[in-house]
């Protein structure tokens, strides 16, 4: 039996398509390993989002094409620069694109005949394969679906509408039929990812069907918990939000990411451009005791002294639970990429140390309100020092904070414990049972 190595890059969504790939993979006979010592044939799903995220999965490439290996790309990366990236490292022995990968099998048996291959739709249009089992690289408390891919929206920063198109929505009954089938597993929680999870449905429905497919997943026995990630700004009705409010296995968690604050900005960037106060007093009314996350980008072109200014204020004002800020990213193919003035990257980094700076000392405020109070805790795993690590329903995995447990009890991952809350920090907090 042939064995093929698999290695991903970029965010959940990502790696959703690569454990796809792997579930093809293996219904068609072949040995799935993520050690690439183990087999000739490599295949590096690839990020493009940001430049870093370029860097990292290029050096991934040129590592194993170092190592002998025959490199199969696949991703963004080769729907982004195909021509290019080919020409920058012929060694590469095939290319597929962002929604291409069921053709990985043909692809493989080209690459074992020497033949370099490449399948690249020019206009990407995903179909979810449902008659594939994914096979997942990571199976603990948490288990990410994919309910919709690609965007309708054009930001100005934003080159994945050319990765991957128009939304595509899956059907509600394949997402609950995989949601059960996740549960039967032993999965706790289940989070909905997309690249505008708010616009799901609409493509196939003809409107947003999010509230319903939350009601739905609600009612499915043995799931703890169902998080929604990469909500966008002017489907945040009350509709969504009561379902939000009113499904009890629904995490009282909002991830919306907003951008920036100044309309002048917000227009810029081909964004909502409206004051965005009133909606987060709205989400704060309907679910009292929600936890907001957003995400700002600072350094965007034509982003001037007072437009800073005017979003510090509004975090100051907003006081998000949980926030990331970025450095804006030049890229290729976007509308920003041309337009001027462009930020000095030196002003970027400043503005962006100066927000995360006044988001830290909202954090620890926050933060110290949980301290004495008995908190449900998602069981994660264990450290090295052998302390439990758990999430409350307020913390994403791997982007949000954790709580360290000290406790002789027996506990299961994915298990959910009520813990009493001693300490707390910037991000985390430190508990026991």
């Amino acid at each position: 039996m042939k064995k093929i190595a698999l290695i991903s890059h970029g965010c959940a969504k990502n790696l959703v398509d690569s454990e796809l790939i792997l579930g093809i993979l293996s219904e068609n006979g072949y040995q799935i390993t993520l050690d690439e010592t183990e087999t000739d044939i490599v295949i590096i799903n690839t990020c493009s989002f940001i430049c870093d995220a370029e860097k990292e999965s290029v050096h991934s490439i040129l590592e194993m094409i170092e190592a002998g290996k025959k490199v199969i790309v696949t991703g963004c990366l080769p729907q982004k620069h195909a021509d290019d990236l080919k020409k920058a490292i012929p060694e590469i022995s095939a290319m597929v694109g962002t929604t291409d990968f069921t053709e990985i099998v043909n692809v493989i048996k080209e690459v074992e005949k020497g033949n370099f291959t490449t399948k690249i739709s020019k206009k990407p249009n995903f179909n979810y394969p449902e008659n594939v089992k994914r096979q997942q690289i990571t199976m603990g408390a948490s288990s990410y679906i994919k309910i919709a891919d690609g965007c309708n929206y054009r930001c100005g920063y934003c080159i994945i509408p050319h990765l991957r198109g128009n939304v595509n929505s899956r059907k509600m009954e394949d997402i609950i039929s995989e949601a059960q089938e996740l549960v039967k597993k032993g999965v706790t929680e289940i989070i909905l990812i997309a690249q505008d999870t708010t616009g799901y449905g609409i493509d196939i429905y003809k409107k947003p069907m999010l509230p319903e497919l939350l009601r739905e997943l609600n009612k499915i026995e043995g799931l703890g918990w169902i998080r929604v990630m990469y909500a966008y700004p002017t489907q945040m009705n009350d509709e969504l939000l009561n379902a939000i409010a009113q499904c009890d296995k629904v995490v009282k968690y909002v991830d919306i990411p907003l951008q920036h604050s100044h309309p002048e900005m917000l227009k810029l960037m081909n964004r909502p451009s409206f004051d965005y106060r009133p909606m987060i007093e709205n989400i704060r009314k309907i679910i009292p005791d929600v936890s907001i996350r957003t995400a700002f980008i600072v350094g965007y072109p034509g982003e001037t002294d007072e437009h800073f200014e005017h979003l510090c204020n509004f975090v100051r004002d907003m006081k998000f639970d949980r926030m990331g800020v970025f450095c804006y990213s030049r890229e290729k193919g976007t509308p920003s990429y041309s337009m001027k003035p462009q930020v000095p990257k030196k002003v970027a980094k400043s503005r962006w140390k100066k927000l995360m700076e006044i988001q830290q000392g909202i954090s620890i405020e926050r933060n110290r309100k949980f301290v004495g109070k008995l908190v449900p805790c998602i069981i994660e795993c264990f450290s090295d020092e052998g302390e439990v690590i758990a999430r409350t329903q307020y913390d994403a995995p791997e982007i949000d904070g954790v709580v360290n447990i000290k406790t002789d009890k027996h506990l299961v991952p994915g298990d959910i414990e009520f813990v009493k809350i001693t300490e707390s920090s910037e991000y985390d907090l430190i508990g026991e049972i």
